[in-house]
């Protein structure tokens, strides 16, 4: 008996949530990661061709299994290797549905792809390629790079993998700890380029940062019990939740404090402030809880003006002491100006001018506290050079147009 697959985007749909369970599948039996993929993705193209005429099939992860474990063993015959293509054709016995550990092989996938040998250049995009089930060229688009430059760069991130020779398997307790900081900074490091994207005509990309906020799912799922894994998920709940209202009717971008936050998606902020009490409640807090705390009292406050600042400066503050991070720095100076005023934040502004000069964040929130203070023709002078150096065309209109309006006739 089959189940009938309905639309072209159930299909697609449900063949890239099975794709990573089959890649990891592979790769622990055969052992090579490219060899594995290239097994893999000829199965969902068989999938793709068959089950809209055939429906889907009780097992369908054990038949994408089985048609990878042909082609694997067809290869392994083209290229003569009798005794390799026997041992793999032993090991490719499936076994019952419940017996096949996807969820763990998934996991074990995410940490090889976020291996730290690896840039986060490369990890990012071999983790979309390989449990996001993107393709080369949906990755290359939202990077804007050719594909071939995409392809290449995937194919040496895999080439590293093989040669740091690690094994497919979750890290050992002494490695976890910084094999797991890997993952998490890689999967934060997607949901930002997401939610704010360096590049491309758009504000944001919500296919990168709905993935990161899958992938996210995945590994708590995994883990429950880590708060940091938690943290991360409440701080990409809290945070998506306010994208409805974060661009106006053309795309344009709205800051925080100008927002309608009857837009904000209301579960989202519930199931993130869920999740963060949560973690909080274990006691070993972390980086990831303190920045979902903050997002928490952004999200909390009914209206920018009644937003809590001093416990936000406050996290801020620890959070600065935690990581030591000039942009954390950056936003405990804004959190100081919402508390003591614009001067004191500029004060502090003056210290970031070595690590952040070219940054466009640094002159943006000079620009505005100097707004605050009346200073406008030296406003409109950082507001024209944090455009200059802004790489999302969204945020660059928005400050060239902030920067018309503070250089422009006053009372």
């Amino acid at each position: 008996m089959t189940t009938p697959v309905v639309t072209t985007e159930g299909l697609e749909g449900r063949l890239r949530d099975l794709a990573p369970l089959a890649l990891a599948a592979v790769v622990r039996r055969h052992g090579n990661f490219a060899d594995a993929e290239d097994a893999v993705q000829e199965a969902l193209v068989a999938a793709a061709t068959s089950w809209p005429e055939t429906g889907e099939p009780d097992n369908p992860l054990g038949w994408l299994l089985a048609v990878a474990g042909r082609r694997l063993t067809d290869q392994h015959r083209r290229d003569d290797a009798r005794r390799r293509r026997e041992q793999l054709a032993a090991s490719w016995s499936l076994g019952r549905p419940d017996q096949l550990s996807g969820r763990d092989d998934t996991l074990i996938l995410v940490f090889m792809c976020c291996h730290p040998d690896l840039t986060p250049g490369a990890a990012i995009p071999l983790t979309l390629r390989a449990v996001g089930g993107l393709t080369t060229r949906e990755i290359a688009a939202a990077f804007l790079v050719p594909e071939p430059t995409m392809a290449q760069r995937i194919s040496r991130a895999k080439a590293r993998i093989k040669q740091s020779d690690v094994p497919f398997a979750l890290p050992s307790p002494e490695e976890r700890p910084a094999r797991l900081r890997s993952v998490l900074h890689v999967l934060y490091l997607l949901f930002n380029e997401g939610y704010a994207s360096n590049t491309g005509p758009e504000l944001a990309r919500t296919d990168l940062s709905g993935e990161a906020i899958r992938l996210t799912r995945m590994v708590r799922h995994a883990l429950p019990h880590d708060p940091e894994v938690a943290g991360l998920l409440a701080l990409m709940l809290l945070t998506e939740a306010r994208r409805p209202a974060r661009t106006g009717p053309d795309g344009e971008l709205v800051p925080l404090a100008e927002q309608d936050r009857r837009l904000w998606d209301r579960a989202l902020i519930t199931e993130g402030l869920s999740i963060a009490a949560e973690a909080l409640r274990r006691g070993q807090v972390g980086e990831y809880q303190v920045q979902a705390a903050i997002a928490a009292l952004h999200d909390e406050a009914p209206a920018h003006a009644e937003t809590n600042w001093s416990e936000i400066l406050a996290l801020y503050t620890l959070l600065e002491q935690m990581t030591g991070n000039p942009m954390v720095a950056l936003n405990r100076a804004v959190a100081v100006a919402m508390v003591h005023g614009p001067g004191a934040g500029l004060e502090l502004l003056d210290g970031l001018a070595g690590e952040l000069s070219d940054h466009h964040r640094l002159h943006a929130v000079r620009a505005h506290l100097l707004e605050e203070l009346g200073d406008h023709d030296a406003a409109a002078t950082e507001f024209r050079a944090a455009a200059d150096r802004a790489t999302n065309p969204r945020e660059r209109d928005y400050l060239t147009t902030k920067a018309a309006a503070a250089g422009g006739p006053r009372r």
